[in-house]
């Protein structure tokens, strides 16, 4: 080690530098005897492959798990994406964090996300969340969901009849690349994985560029209304000085929404797919359930409010797929001070990790947590912080409801039109941030 650390001297000041930070900063935690148990792994880079792996390898909850059952169940320390990190577990975990929001603790986000969101860095996070948070409500508001629907059926219904593969493909791969370089290790040489991410989101910048010129053209020509969508709020919105936001923090937080919200939603529905081709007898109460709402309705007319409150068991289904393979494995948080939780120290500054699977395959939490069962969401459901693939507290993932209206339109228009099966019987999952059958579930379709 000795040896390998004078080569980096001589021929690399910057890493060396790196390094003796690294090794500074872990040396003073490693004096405090009240930090959480666990270990911090290789200089500068933690855990961070081995996390990366394990989801890779379409095991994510084999990182957390490990470390729970040979540190605590509770709270175990690490280093991850270049942060010490505190990993806070179970329903008690998650309460803690999402009930300590801007008391003890603030969102944070690992610096690859900085890298490839360049914007996120000239703004303060906290009055950016805020601004955001103040405009999506706007947006999910109930009244304009409820408007969201019959679009959302005409679009699935266009979808399932004339399908573009091509147009699709075009931006498939710069999204795929992008939402792998945003949690990996922030290495930027040419064939990482950081790389392909920063140069996906410029690719995708400047289409999205290109839309925001058009519509700020299209708004100081009438031909686009103000509450049209949340480019134009975006677009319209002024801070206290009646400044207008940035064409490229636009476009940044547009990005965002799109990462946030298609790859997310995209994952839930691909895995009830596969599900759904797995166990034909939850998929055929999905299917009466659906042509129960067809029969209620006139040709040609679209679902609405009403009909998609009528979808429980299938919204029970989507929850059950959600808790067994997650849309997203959890975020982060960061210490604004410091503070105890199961009897250990978080220092403040120290990054904190809170992970789905902690709770959604807890035998604690779900009794025989790898049955797929949709009956655990009858009734009051869930025992609260256990089921929390929207996150939690104030900052639950404000498009949850949306979300929840393309999930069943998608289940809607599919069951009604199909029965299916899988063709490749034992497809692996892979998590690279998001989960995906790693050949993309090919299926064959039967019409009804």
């Amino acid at each position: 080690m000795d040896h390998i650390l004078l080569i980096l001297v001589i021929f690399s000041p910057v890493l060396s530098l790196a390094l003796l930070i690294y090794y500074k900063i872990s040396s003073n935690y490693a004096s405090d005897p009240n930090l959480p148990p666990g270990k911090m792994g290789l200089p500068l880079i933690g855990e961070s492959i081995e996390l990366l792996l394990t989801g890779r390898r379409g095991h994510p909850e084999k990182f957390l798990n490990d470390r729970m059952e040979k540190y605590s169940s509770k709270i175990f320390k690490t280093w991850i994406f270049g942060e010490p990190m505190a990993v806070v577990c179970g329903a008690t975990g998650n309460k803690f964090l999402f009930s300590n929001e801007n008391k003890l603790v603030t969102s944070w986000w690992p610096d690859s996300v900085n890298k490839i969101f360049p914007s996120s860095e000239q703004t303060s996070s906290k009055e950016e969340a805020i601004k955001m948070r103040k405009m999506e409500s706007n947006i999910f508001k109930p009244e304009a969901l409820q408007r969201y629907i019959g679009m959302m059926d005409t679009i699935a219904q266009t979808h399932f009849e004339s399908n573009d593969p091509n147009h699709v493909a075009k931006f498939a791969d710069p999204f795929n690349a992008l939402a792998a370089g945003i949690f990996t290790v922030p290495i930027n040489l040419p064939g990482t994985p950081f790389r392909r991410g920063i140069n996906a989101a410029k690719t995708i910048r400047k289409e999205l560029m290109a839309i925001i010129k058009q519509r700020k053209m299209d708004l100081a020509d009438k031909k686009a209304t103000p509450n049209q969508d949340i480019l134009s709020h975006m677009l319209l919105a002024t801070d206290e000085n009646g400044q207008y936001t940035n064409e490229l923090n636009v476009a940044d937080k547009i990005l965002g929404f799109l990462i946030g919200g298609h790859d997310t939603v995209t994952a839930a529905i691909v895995f009830i797919v596969k599900y759904l081709a797995e166990l034909p007898n939850i998929r055929n109460e999905v299917y009466k359930e659906q042509m129960e709402i067809v029969g209620s309705k006139k040709e040609g007319e679209l679902l609405n409010w009403e009909d998609i409150q009528k979808m429980k068991y299938s919204w029970n289904v989507a929850c059950e797929v959600m808790r067994l393979t997650p849309p997203l494995q959890g975020a982060f948080r960061e210490a604004i001070t410091d503070f105890t939780f199961a009897g250990f120290s978080v220092p403040k500054g120290w990054k904190l990790h809170w992970n789905v699977n902690s709770t959604h395959r807890n035998p604690e939490c779900f009794p025989n947590p790898e049955k797929f069962d949709p009956r655990r969401f009858e009734g009051n459901g869930a025992t609260p912080y256990t089921f929390v693939p929207f996150g939690g507290g104030p900052r639950m993932c404000p498009a949850k409801e949306y979300a929840r209206l393309e999930i069943l339109v998608f289940m809607h228009n599919i069951s009604k039109r199909f029965k299916w099966e899988k063709i490749l019987s034992d497809e692996k999952t892979i998590v690279d941030p998001f989960p995906m059958p790693a050949e993309g579930l090919p299926i064959r379709l039967l019409p009804h």
